[in-house]
C-alpha cells in the first residue's frame, strides 16, 4: 500500500506562450480546486500579449511572471533568461512538483530548471515524437529532452505511451487524452459573438470558410511559398470560398502573407485572434489549413476536416483516425488536397465525421488524480483515456 501524505502538494505550473497556456488553463483550474494541492502559476511570457489574452479569459493570475520577451528574441535568450530568472523562482517557492506543457524552449528551459533544483517535473502532453531532430525545430528536441528529464509522464494518446516506451520511458507514464479538449468545452458557443468584428459579417452558411495558418520556422522561405501560392489559387479559382487568415507576428511570415495573399477581397488578413475567437472560428469554418501542432487536435474535436501544411506530424494518431491530411508544402499538393475537400461530398463527410482521437474532456482531472496518486495522497490508481 502506499503511504498516505496529507500535507497539501505544491505544485507550480509553468508556461510562456499561447499555445501552452490553452491547453494549461484548465489544468490550472481543476489544480486550484483540489484541496489537497496548493497551486501555483509561473508564466515565463516568451509572447506577451497573446499570452495575456489567454490568462484573461480563463481568470488566471500568475503567482510569478518572468516577462522575459524582447524584440527580436532568440532561442538563446529565450533559454538563457528563463534559466537565470527561474533559479530565483524555484528558490523562493520551493515546489514540490514542476508540470510543464509540451515542447516549447519555455517548457524545456523551465525543465531543466527544475532539474538542476531536483525538483520532479511532470510533462504533459508527453511522447510526441517526428524523430526528426531538426522538424518541427526547436520543438522536437525539446520534448525529447523534457522526456529525459520529467518523472511524470502525460501522454495523450497510447500510441504517445508506446513512443515512450520504445525510448525506455515505462515508470511513471499515464495516458490522460489532450487538455485541449477540456478547453474547448468551456470557449465554444452557438451564440457566441466575435470581438474581431469581421468575423461576425462572413457568411458561413452560403460561402466556404477556410481557416488558415501558417508559421512555423520549418516552413520560412520555399514552403511558405508554396502554400501562399496554393492559398492564392483557391480563393480565384473557387468564388464561394473566403479565406481567414490569422497572421502570425513574426515579420517573416507578415512579409510572405502581405506578398502572396494581400489584396484580394475574398482573402481577410487578420491580426492573431484570442483563443476563444480561435476556436468559435474553427466551428464554423468549412475546413482548415494549419502548420500548427495545436490545430490538428483541436480542430476534429469540433467536426471539421483538417490539411496539415506539413511534411510531417508527430499527431499520427488524427491521421490513422481520418480526421486530418498531411498534405505537404509544395503548391500543387496543397492546392489539389483543398479542391478534393471542397469537391467531393464523400471524402469531406468521411473526414469531418471521423472520432476524434485525443480526448473527452476529462484530461485534466485524469492527471490531477496521477499525481494524487503518485504523491500518496490517494489510494485510488487513476484511470486511462481510451481504456
Amino acid at each position: 500500500m502506499r503511504a498516505r501524505e496529507s500535507a497539501p502538494l505544491k505544485v507550480m505550473t509553468i508556461f510562456g506562450t499561447r499555445p501552452e497556456a490553452v491547453k494549461m488553463a484548465p489544468l490550472v483550474r481543476e489544480l486550484e480546486g483540489r484541496q489537497e494541492i496548493q497551486s501555483l502559476c509561473c508564466i515565463t511570457a516568451q509572447h506577451r500579449e497573446m499570452l495575456d489574452d489567454v490568462l484573461g479569459l480563463f481568470s488566471i493570475t500568475p503567482h510569478y511572471d518572468l516577462d522575459i520577451m524582447e524584440a527580436g528574441q532568440s532561442l538563446f535568450t529565450i533559454t538563457s533568461k528563463c534559466l537565470l530568472r527561474l533559479e530565483t523562482v524555484l528558490e523562493e517557492a520551493k515546489p514540490d512538483l514542476i508540470l510543464v506543457h509540451g515542447d516549447t524552449t519555455t517548457t524545456f528551459s523551465s525543465a531543466l530548471s527544475a532539474y538542476y533544483r531536483q525538483i520532479p517535473v511532470g510533462h504533459v502532453e508527453a511522447g510526441l515524437r517526428t524523430y526528426d531532430k531538426y522538424s518541427p525545430f526547436p520543438e522536437e528536441i525539446n520534448r525529447t529532452l523534457v522526456g529525459d528529464i520529467a518523472t511524470l509522464h502525460f501522454a495523450p494518446t497510447k500510441s504517445n505511451r508506446e513512443n515512450l516506451h520504445r525510448e525506455g520511458i515505462c515508470q511513471g507514464v499515464f495516458v490522460t487524452g489532450n487538455t485541449v479538449i477540456d478547453a474547448l468545452k468551456t470557449t465554444v458557443r452557438p451564440d457566441y459573438h466575435f470581438r474581431t468584428e469581421l468575423l461576425n459579417t462572413l457568411n458561413y452558411q452560403n460561402k466556404r470558410v477556410i481557416l488558415v495558418t501558417c508559421h512555423r520556422r520549418e516552413n520560412y522561405g520555399a514552403p511558405m511559398e508554396g502554400i501562399m501560392k496554393a492559398l492564392r489559387r483557391l480563393a480565384e479559382e473557387y468564388p464561394d470560398v473566403e479565406l481567414v487568415y490569422p497572421v502570425h507576428p513574426a515579420p517573416t511570415v507578415k512579409a510572405c502573407a502581405e506578398k502572396y495573399l494581400s489584396g484580394h477581397k475574398r482573402i481577410h488578413l487578420i491580426a492573431p485572434l484570442t483563443p476563444d475567437e480561435m476556436h468559435n472560428l474553427m466551428a464554423r469554418s468549412y475546413f482548415v489549413m494549419t502548420d500548427s501542432g495545436g490545430l490538428q487536435e483541436e480542430v476534429p474535436a469540433l467536426g471539421r476536416p483538417v490539411l496539415v501544411l506539413r511534411r510531417e506530424t508527430e499527431r499520427p494518431e488524427a491521421i490513422e483516425a481520418g480526421t486530418v491530411r498531411l498534405v505537404g508544402t509544395e503548391e500543387e499538393s496543397v492546392f489539389a488536397e483543398a479542391v478534393e475537400l471542397l469537391r467531393n461530398p464523400e471524402v469531406y463527410s468521411a473526414m469531418a465525421k471521423a472520432v476524434n482521437p485525443y480526448g473527452d474532456g476529462e484530461a485534466c482531472r485524469r492527471i490531477v488524480d496521477a499525481i494524487l496518486w503518485w504523491s500518496g495522497r490517494t489510494q485510488t490508481e487513476p484511470e486511462e483515456f481510451g481504456r
